[in-house]
């Protein structure tokens, strides 16, 4: 390599740093803003996770110092004067609420606890549908068999958890209506059902044999103290 281009390659490489020196004062504040947002975000993150972790424990510390209230009542005071923010915390809370106004046989109060839940769109569906059916079942004696009739049959059309105990309550309707073979045949369907828990296998068997039918488990997934 000749000395000339020995100099022309100098020249070159000491034009492209100036270039590179001049694009990093030009447009070096938007790498830096880069980093600034990257960094923040992720301390921004962090701090909001600690916020909502430390938001939840106290929730539950404040629910626990409720709950040890010796007296019913007084539970349902101190679980009332508890503030959740978050939908789903503001259902545990109206649930445990409901609960306690139950142990203090407040069952109007109880109700309208969970009636708020149940109707609470930004509550997750599985907290609206426990909501609903405890509500069905405490006015067992102070609501319509029809209307009872009614929700049990809208959450035995959802699926899902409740589905099966809703269909159970139905049968229950109809034995007091006196639909023996309504409520063996609604019995038969929850026994025949492949999400059928052993207890409530264990109730529909026994109900069928009490009413006077004779249990099909040809379909039937049988727990082994069944089987």
């Amino acid at each position: 390599m000749s000395n000339s281009d020995g100099f022309i390659e100098e020249v070159t490489e000491e034009l492209r740093r100036d270039q590179m020196m001049a694009t990093l004062r030009r447009y070096g504040w938007i790498a830096v803003l880069a980093v600034f947002a990257i960094v923040g975000g992720a301390a921004y993150s962090e701090y909001s996770k600690a916020q909502t972790r430390a938001q939840a424990e106290a929730l539950g510390d404040a629910m626990l110092a409720a709950l040890d209230s010796p007296e019913p009542e007084a539970r349902v005071t101190a679980l009332q004067a508890v503030d959740a923010v978050d939908p789903q915390a503001a259902a545990v809370l109206a649930l445990l609420t409901a609960s306690e106004q139950v142990a203090a046989e407040d069952l109007d109060g109880a109700v309208a606890s969970l009636d708020a839940v149940a109707v609470n769109g930004d509550i997750p569906e599985i907290y609206r549908q426990i909501a609903q059916f405890k509500a069905l079942t405490l006015q067992a004696e102070t609501m319509p068999a029809a209307d009872r009739k009614q929700g049990f049959e809208a959450l035995g059309a959802a699926g899902g958890n409740l589905s099966l105990l809703a269909q159970e309550q139905l049968a229950l309707i109809a034995i007091q209506e006196g639909d023996i073979e309504g409520a063996i045949a609604t019995y038969q369907a929850v026994l025949s059902d492949a999400g059928v828990t052993p207890d409530l296998q264990q109730r529909a068997l026994q109900v069928i044999v009490a009413l006077g039918g004779e249990p099909d488990l040809s379909g039937a997934p049988l727990d082994e103290n069944n089987g």
